[in-house]
């Protein structure tokens, strides 16, 4: 998909990422492009390096090897907005603090116990709303199914509004059907917003249908780009046997 006039970012490359841990290879000079606009699907097997991928990508993790930031013009952009939906998000569940209080923590300076501004309660209410939770609001954080607070951590991540969204396995422990609706969700979103997205899943009927392309990952890339590219190819059926 082509960049849109005026855009900032175009997309994202993995130049030649390598993870060391001890002696132990955990990234072997990974290299592959995020655009924008697209949803960009990493799978692999258990211990494949797909999570440590994203998280070197984040910048959590030291490696060698380069994540760079593109504009149209192939000129490199310092910094850019990103947004994370981890696989989980361990807390205490007992904690008093409701999904309202959760999303103002990240909006405002100001202490939660405090007077809050009517307009930022409302912009949370609708920005919920976009993802079909705005009941939610006063809901406490630890009373909600998976499905429920993966959405409201996807309505924290995207705001303030990201350049690049990463998704690590978003719909873990999710029902079937909230797992279609939050695919339908965020490919909805990607193509308004014009982000480019990366995303873990094990669920390949669902990366099939959803994704733009597709990244297979054993350590080192073992095969990259579109999804009938890389599902019919030798690297894929020896993964995953022919699946």
């Amino acid at each position: 998909m082509p960049c849109h006039d005026g855009c900032g970012l175009c997309q994202i490359k993995i130049d030649d990422l390598s993870v060391e841990k001890g002696r132990d290879k955990i990234l072997i000079n990974v290299s592959f492009l995020v655009k924008c606009g697209e949803l960009t699907a990493i799978i692999g097997t258990n211990g494949a390096g797909k999570t440590t991928l994203l998280r070197s990508i984040l910048g959590e993790i030291n490696h060698t090897g380069k994540v760079i930031h593109e504009d149209c013009t192939g000129e490199n952009i310092e910094n850019i907005t990103v947004g994370y939906v981890p696989q989980f998000l361990d807390f205490d569940r007992t904690m008093p603090i409701s999904v309202e209080d959760f999303l103002l923590s990240g909006r405002t300076k100001t202490p939660v116990w405090l007077k809050k501004k009517k307009s930022l309660i409302e912009e949370i209410r609708a920005d919920l709303d976009k993802v079909g939770c705005a009941d939610l609001i006063s809901r406490k954080l630890g009373s909600l199914s998976g499905g429920e607070l993966q959405k409201v951590l996807l309505v924290a991540a995207l705001n303030p509004s990201p350049d690049l969204l990463i998704l690590d396995e978003p719909v873990s422990g999710v029902d079937e059907v909230g797992t279609e609706k939050f695919y339908k969700m965020i490919h909805k979103l990607y193509h308004e917003r014009h982000i480019a997205v990366a995303m873990v899943s094990h669920d390949l009927s669902l990366v099939r249908e959803y994704a733009d392309k597709v990244v297979l990952l054993n350590k080192s890339v073992l095969c990259y780009g579109t999804v009938d590219e890389v599902f019919s190819s030798q690297e894929f059926k020896k993964e995953f046997g022919g699946l």
